[in-house]
């Protein structure tokens, strides 16, 4: 039976128990009475605790405690006494029984549904690839499923189709989105010779390849096979719970073995009446409240994230977070904005911008949608253009009011001429990695457009938040390494590690892991093996379905800022859990210490309050402060 099926039974037979202690102090009772707790309690015990009593039968035989171990004791104890307290006309407490197991099995229902996530990324990582090829067989083109496609097939792409496997253009050119894996902002030209990379999406030219790498040796099943390593790679986290069962479980059982021996050999207590104060020891420690620590912290630390925007997707992170020492980020799409726009215009910009626009609305190059973007923005009419043509490898040329204008790379410079001015203009660009398009007019260049993917608005005031608090930042990117330095050093990034494959990425994190806990941030496909490798896996909202789903936080509202919020929320909820587990030993030996007897309605009432400080404590956390401001010049 599965863990979510155990829970909804724990749930639903002992919610009339709950029920019933919510209307004592009303005057109404359960119907039924200790009859209906035994039975309700007795379904619960048989169904939903079974792998409790299992697992802590087989931790004992091995000379352990640990969760299972306390829960199982518990459970067990207060089930068995409140069985002989029936019989006998004493209070029973069959709700605690099926209370502590309902409260666990929460807990675990959480981590499994995080698992379960883990397994989904690697299956949509798995779906990118593309389902078909058009193969040459034969001399004739024919579509094959993927699974049959062979090293040395000639394959032919189109545009707008995906790049079936690995292999290098044999035929024709293009330009391919290789954003997805290799990290690069820009779209990437491709001529004959040029590798291409399967599951990249062709933009505007048809071509034809050879297959080079097919089946598990393609860089999208290696990036699988990468993400189920990082995985994989991570020492199980031991529960904070666990640690504390090490030593609350021996000293509870010694206490209550020592509780009788007092009260039937010192006292003279009749047998009966020592069983009593021994099993109050055992109820008062019952690990009610234990139950509740981790899940109810993590229930209102979750919703205050969710609230302000971080999702925080499973307990083991909280951990984790508290020793970060560097924050590594993804450059495209995380600092920038992921998205091409035009930065600068040198010469006359309503000529230059009108030119560009003109030519380029019948151009299917990718950089042509920030020209038109920012065409739009000014306003710029454009102007009717003849004799439209493309200049391979160089740009567009068209004919504007009777005047040979022209578009393109900086291979146009070998044809026209430049004043030494805006060959200053151009260098002074390059150096602050922008792509550079010129324009001109009867072979003479007038104006030039500079291309960035620009860092976000926030991006720079996150970075100094996080610096601020002590924190190595670190950029990690697929892009070259002048375009990651030139945005590095805008938004104050420390360090900078540029031209990095998928494959290196995560080896890149777990060589800086050597100086500490890492936090990695990013939004790609490409970044989903860095961010299971990361000790914390933050992913932006805005991201794919792999990269939200491989982090263990997820920022919804894209805001890099949020980063430092998650990791203070983060903290915080983790701590909060903490004190509320290192709290409950000390209520269970409150009453010790003040010199009163215990009777099994007073271990009761202590249990109900450790449970209630957990509580809340918990709650306690929709209040706390979570400051990161930090104000930039």
């Amino acid at each position: 039976m599965t863990i979510t099926k155990r829970f909804w039974i724990a749930l639903l037979f002992s919610f009339p128990m709950l029920v019933g202690m919510i209307l004592m102090p009303f005057g109404v009772s359960l119907y039924g009475g200790a009859i209906t707790q035994f039975i309700l309690t007795t379904i619960v015990m048989a169904v939903a605790a079974r792998p409790f009593l299992q697992s802590a039968w087989a931790s004992f035989k091995k000379h352990h405690s640990n969760m299972d171990t306390l829960v199982a004791i518990g459970t067990a104890t207060a089930y068995i006494y409140s069985i002989y307290a029936m019989l006998t006309g004493q209070a029973v407490f069959f709700e605690s029984a099926a209370f502590v197991v309902t409260f666990v099995l929460l807990g675990q229902v959480f981590e499994e549904r995080m698992r379960n996530n883990a397994s989904n990324a690697i299956e949509k990582l798995v779906d990118l690839q593309a389902k078909e090829a058009e193969v040459l067989r034969d001399g004739k083109l024919v579509k094959i499923p993927l699974e049959e496609v062979v090293q040395g097939d000639l394959i032919k792409v189109k545009p707008g189709q995906k790049v079936a496997v690995d292999g290098v253009i044999t035929e024709g050119n293009s330009t391919i989105d290789e954003s997805m894996v290799t990290g690069e902002s820009m779209p990437v030209s491709k001529i004959v010779g040029d590798k291409v990379i399967g599951s990249t999406i062709n933009s505007n030219g048809t071509f034809m390849f050879k297959a080079e790498k097919v089946g598990k040796d393609t860089m999208l099943s290696q990036i699988v096979e990468l993400v189920k390593k990082a995985q994989n790679s991570h020492a199980p986290i031991q529960n904070l719970t666990d640690k504390v069962s090490e030593i609350f479980v021996p000293t509870v059982l010694i206490l209550s073995i020592l509780t009788f021996l007092v009260w039937y050999v010192f006292l003279g207590a009749t047998i009966a009446k020592a069983l009593i104060f021994a099993v109050s020891v055992v109820v008062i420690a019952c690990p009610c409240a234990l139950g509740l620590a981790t899940p109810t912290a993590l229930m209102v630390g979750t919703g205050r994230g969710a609230k302000m925007g971080i999702l925080i997707k499973n307990g083991e992170v909280l951990e984790d977070v508290n020793d970060v020492k560097t924050v590594v980020f993804d450059k495209t799409g995380t600092i920038t904005k992921g998205k091409p726009e035009v930065t600068d215009i040198v010469g006359n910009n309503e000529q230059v911008l009108k030119i560009a626009s003109a030519l380029e609305e019948s151009s299917e190059h990718p950089l042509a949608t920030a020209i038109l973007e920012k065409a739009k923005q000014s306003k710029v009419e454009k102007s009717a253009v003849n004799n439209f043509q493309a200049i391979e490898g160089k740009g567009v040329s068209a004919t504007i009011n009777g005047q040979n204008a022209f578009v393109g790379n900086d291979k146009l410079l070998h044809d026209v001429d430049i004043t030494k001015d805006m060959k200053y203009q151009m260098i002074k660009l390059q150096n602050e990695a922008k792509t550079v398009v010129f324009v001109g007019l009867n072979d003479q260049i007038i104006g030039l457009i500079a291309i960035q993917d620009a860092p976000k608005e926030t991006s720079k005031e996150a970075i100094a938040t996080l610096k601020a608090r002590g924190l190595r930042t670190v950029m990690l990117t697929g892009d070259n390494k002048r375009v990651a330095q030139a945005i590095a050093q805008e938004v104050g990034i420390d360090d900078v590690i540029a031209d990095v494959l998928p494959g290196d990425k995560a080896d890149h994190v777990e060589a800086l892991q050597k100086s500490g806990k890492v936090a990695f941030v990013g939004d790609g496909i490409n970044d989903a093996p860095a961010l299971t490798m990361a000790d914390v896996g933050i992913a932006m909202g805005s991201g794919t379905d792999i990269a939200i789903e491989s982090g263990g936080i997820v920022l919804m509202k894209n805001d890099l800022r949020d980063v430092a919020k998650a990791l203070e929320l983060s903290r915080k909820t983790f701590n909060r859990i903490k004190l509320n587990v290192l709290g409950i030993p000390v209520a269970a030996g409150l009453f010790f210490a003040i010199g009163l007897t215990l009777s099994p309605e007073l271990a009761g009432l202590a249990m109900a309050f450790s449970s209630l400080s957990v509580v809340t404590s918990s709650v306690l956390l929709n209040k706390a402060k979570i400051s990161t401001n930090v104000k930039v010049a």
